[in-house]
């Protein structure tokens, strides 16, 4: 008999991971933290879709501590769990409901980089490598032993997105190993070292806005566009125009911009067809990128 797997994700990014694991093991369940309530959200919904798509059992969740969610997962009698960019704290009583723990799979070299977005804060960085580690679950974040760790370039026109997409497929790659050796017990669990440990933080809406008395240096407004690529994206506010109207701008990767509602244009064409964006521009030195 296939082992009984019980997978814990989130984001379109993990679907390798589901795939790998429904090849490998019998995927019993999985959770997501993605709810969807109408069709319009089918594309915010991947985890959701994928397993209505394939006929895997899964269960939105918002609460992990509900004693009804225990029970359901006690009765799978599942040896280990994988979790990977799922957005919740496993408590302990779901910890322990599995005798092989869970094996989370994240996309830094730990203890470099816990936290919501380690891969936004490498490019922000201006790092040149980061990696994929796969670590046993403990209470606290990203802080568990590491079972297994692959090193990956950072690529000059790397986004978050396709950084993120990169990572999760090679960490899908090496996880059915990892799990049948830590299983085996040919895996020795290594500690971290928890003194060089950074964390991330959450990113929110207006941590992408540009201030027009307070512009990042081109170099930094660069790395902004590929950590914040899709979301929250970078953006300012232009001056009203003849029309009156305070319009937002997107700064895209390609050396592009986008006005609400209208398509990605060049610097030139942009400050062409928008007289009011050209002072802040200029003021970033984009017009000579």
């Amino acid at each position: 008999m296939k082992l009984k797997i019980v997978f814990f994700g989130s984001s379109k990014f993990v679907i390798p991971i589901i795939e790998v694991l429904q090849k490998n093991f019998t995927l019993s369940l999985v959770l997501t933290t993605e709810r969807l309530t109408s069709q319009r959200e089918a594309l915010e919904a991947p985890v959701i879709n994928y397993c209505t798509k394939h006929k895997i059992p899964y269960l939105s969740v918002s609460n992990l501590s509900d004693p009804t969610l225990n029970s359901q997962l006690s009765i799978l009698n599942s040896e280990v769990a994988v979790l990977a960019s799922f957005g919740a704290i496993i408590p302990n009583e779901v910890l322990n409901l599995f005798p092989h723990g869970i094996i989370n799979i994240h996309p830094s070299l730990l203890p470099k980089y816990r936290g919501p977005t380690p891969v936004q804060t490498a490019i922000l960085n201006g790092d040149k490598t980061t990696g994929v580690t796969i670590i046993k679950l403990d209470e606290q974040l990203d802080h568990g032993p590491i079972l297994s760790q692959t090193k990956e370039n950072i690529l000059p026109n790397d986004t978050s997105e396709s950084l993120y997409e990169r990572l999760f497929q090679l960490g899908a790659g090496s996880t059915v190993s990892t799990i049948e050796l830590y299983l085996k017990g040919k895996i020795k669990p290594q500690e971290q070292d928890h003194k060089h440990a950074t964390f991330t933080p959450h990113l929110a809406r207006l941590d992408g806005y540009v201030y027009s008395n307070k512009l990042p240096s081109r170099a930094k407004l660069e790395k902004m566009i590929k950590a914040y690529f899709p979301w929250p994206g970078v953006w300012t506010r232009l001056r009203p125009g003849s029309d009156g109207q305070a319009k937002i701008i997107k700064f895209l990767p390609g050396k592009k911009l986008q006005v609400e509602g209208k398509k990605p244009v060049c610097y030139k064409d942009f400050v062409n067809g928008y007289p009011t964006g050209k002072d802040i521009v200029e003021k970033l030195d984009l017009l000579s990128v």
